[in-house]
């Protein structure tokens, strides 16, 4: 049996311990540099750069193959992009429209959107569910359930509704959906 699946050495344990030390300071200060949005509840965009980081940060402190130098520039990189893709999305409609999903509105008014919620795979459980965790015994008492762009679904009591202008491009894409067939 070949001992050096146990023990190669000291060199790649100080070099796991340099690796570890300096990258994890180097994302601590690259994340709280480029402020909250970036640990806020995750688009699709900021679920990829925080995969691609973990998998990139993984690979490196285990692989000694990979320098410091060459770890922090990885890492650096993603941060770097990361945060260009969120500025060029926070200014273009065009770019929001490629990378973010809309909100998309699973009820209305008295009435469930059996469309969307196919298409999203959810089921009428889930909004009731939503409606539950938000403190509202049926959904009676709602006037909507909005699937957000995380993921999560948010709730809109009808005596909050206002005038409605953060659904209401929402319920024009949906007009006369299907919630007729109970």
């Amino acid at each position: 049996m070949d001992l050096s699946y146990f023990w190669t050495g000291w060199s790649p344990i100080w070099h796991t311990l340099l690796i570890g030390i300096v990258g994890y300071l180097t994302l601590v200060i690259l994340l709280r540099g480029t402020g909250p949005r970036t640990m806020a509840k995750m688009t699709p965009l900021d679920f990829v750069i925080a995969v691609t980081i973990g998998s990139a940060f993984g690979r490196v402190l285990t692989a000694v193959d990979v320098s410091l130098v060459q770890a922090l520039v990885a890492l650096v990189l993603l941060v770097i992009v990361q945060w260009m893709l969120a500025t060029i999305r926070s200014r273009s409609h065009l770019m929001r429209r490629l990378l973010d999903s809309p909100p998309v509105l699973l009820y209305y008014d008295g009435a469930l959107q059996r469309k969307a919620l196919r298409k999203h795979r959810l089921t009428e459980a889930d909004v009731h569910t939503a409606a539950r965790q938000s403190g509202h015994g049926s959904l009676q008492d709602l006037q909507a359930v909005i699937l957000h762009q995380d993921g999560s679904l948010g709730v809109i009591a009808g005596n909050s509704m206002g005038d409605g202008s953060s659904i209401l491009p929402f319920v024009e894409q949906h007009p006369g959906d299907d919630s007729q067939d109970r």
